[in-house]
């Protein structure tokens, strides 16, 4: 070998060696002690008792005699557990004119048509609004945002004209219809829906998918947290509705009503009506339960990779 070849060589491995070196850049990772770690644990466990508070309380009336609940300051548990509350409001369903199972079957309605209704017409009107392009389109969506600001009480004169002039006061559809334009709904379908690639909707396109079929193979099931979001916050809306301004005949009310005109005899009902809160609580709790571990599923599981 020359001395040429000999230098080359040597700065191989020079290189070779600095290389080894030369760690690679990545994120740097924060090191964190014991104590960090145990004061975030124990500030979280602070946060989530305070929030479980209300809820714990809320149950636990439900069990309490009437002595215990008047109790100041008040107990979080009962100390004498009993199920007087529950028979008092058994009770008074039964005497009754109208059975609960018809307030009940009021309320069921209401829900079922409300929310499937808002998630089908929600989306059918946000995929436009976020993968279309067609005039006024920025105005549209500028107006669903600037409807987001106003309180539901603006909109209850506005709402009893419009269903007054379709003649769908004193019906369940006077709440049904007015839930399908639940804007919060159509709006968070809406951002979910921007985030979809366009390339994905041109590839389906060119495998000769139509939009509809887009729509309900492609779409739905990539913003499947926002409908299920949407399925939450319209449900704990609808159930706990008492036909407000829009039903007066009685068998068409729903089971809110009901139970609060039971529990509404004074304070010997209070009792009952630590049941009832109890009882109106259990249906939206489940359900939101059921749908939140479905929406971190969906979301650590669905999006494009």
């Amino acid at each position: 070998m020359n001395d040429n070849q000999n230098s080359i060589i040597s700065k191989l491995k020079l290189d070779n060696v600095k290389k080894k070196r030369i760690k690679p850049k990545g994120k740097k990772r924060l090191s964190r002690s014991w104590q960090g770690d145990l004061f975030i644990g124990i500030l979280l466990i602070g946060f989530g008792l305070f929030s479980a508070y209300p809820l714990v309380f809320t149950i636990a009336n439900a069990f309490k005699p009437l002595d215990e609940i008047f109790l100041f300051p008040p107990q979080l548990f009962p100390r004498n557990f009993t199920f007087e509350n529950f028979t008092d409001l058994f009770n008074l369903i039964g005497n009754t004119r109208i059975p609960i199972s018809r307030y009940f079957y009021n309320t069921l309605f209401i829900t079922v048509f409300g929310v499937s209704g808002h998630v089908l017409f929600g989306a059918l009107a946000a995929y436009p609004l976020a993968k279309q392009k067609f005039p006024g389109k920025a105005l549209i969506n500028q107006l669903i945002v600037y409807s987001l600001m106003f309180s539901s009480l603006v909109t209850v004169v506005p709402n009893y004209l419009v269903i007054s002039w379709l003649g769908l006061i004193d019906t369940p559809w006077s709440i049904i219809i007015t839930s399908w334009g639940f804007t919060l709904g159509l709006f968070l379908m809406r951002q979910f829906m921007v985030t979809i690639p366009t390339e994905l909707l041109e590839a389906a396109r060119i495998d000769g998918a139509g939009e509809y079929r887009i729509f309900f193979k492609v779409v739905m099931p990539l913003v499947k947290p926002a409908w299920l979001t949407v399925i939450i916050l319209l449900f704990q809306q609808l159930w706990s509705t008492d036909g407000g301004a829009f039903i007066f005949t009685e068998n068409l009310k729903p089971l809110s009503f009901a139970l609060q005109q039971i529990v509404a005899g004074g304070i010997a009902r209070t009792g009952a009506s630590a049941a009832v809160a109890l009882l109106m609580l259990i249906v939206p709790i489940t359900v939101f339960i059921i749908s939140q571990t479905k929406i971190i599923d969906t979301m650590a599981h669905s999006g494009i990779k």
